[in-house]
């Protein structure tokens, strides 16, 4: 490298900094220590979650929002043979919302699975497309959609926002200019 190269590598690492993101959630031991309507939730997914269409990987999927009316809108993932053009449980169940009741604010999402091959007694997480749908989701409305993720059964992660999944997230705001 030459001196140029040098110098420019010094100054650059004067000004860098690390940095990085934290993401809070609360971790409940198990469902019972959460509300009556956040256990009524749970349990709906959880059951939902049994009946998704996995035939392939056998590892059932169920996201079920909770509206502000007290309704509820569900979704489970939906394999193909062709893996590539498989739905995730999460974006059926927007799709879903969008189509029913497009105007309606969901107040809570709780997403659960059920694995036909391991136990299903852990907390997941939605994949990376799935996090992106659902910040766009929250962002139309311009209101926090609160969080759970469980399995069949134990512990159950509370968010406050599905933003605080994603902290860098592609949002509207990136493409309009003010």
């Amino acid at each position: 490298m030459d001196q140029d190269g040098i110098e420019s590598s010094k100054r650059l690492n004067k000004t860098a900094m690390n940095a990085s993101f934290e993401i809070q959630f609360i971790k409940h031991k198990d469902a019972y220590e959460l509300s009556d309507a956040d256990k009524q939730l749970i349990s709906k997914a959880r059951s939902i979650a049994t009946s998704a269409y996995a035939p392939y990987s056998g590892f059932k999927v169920a996201s079920v929002a909770m509206l502000k009316n007290d309704e509820f809108v569900h979704g489970t993932n939906q394999e193909n043979a062709s893996y590539p053009i498989g739905l995730c449980a999460e974006r059926v169940m927007l799709a879903t919302l969008s189509s029913v009741a497009p105007d309606a604010i969901v107040e809570t999402i709780c997403i659960s699975y059920f694995s036909e091959k391991l136990p299903s007694d852990a907390p997941i997480a939605p994949c990376g497309i799935c996090r992106q749908s659902l910040v766009e989701f929250e962002s139309r409305f311009s209101t926090p959609i609160r969080l759970l993720l469980t399995g069949q059964q134990g512990e159950v992660y509370e968010f406050e926002s599905v933003t605080d999944l994603l902290p860098m997230a592609f949002k509207k705001k990136n493409l309009i200019v003010n």
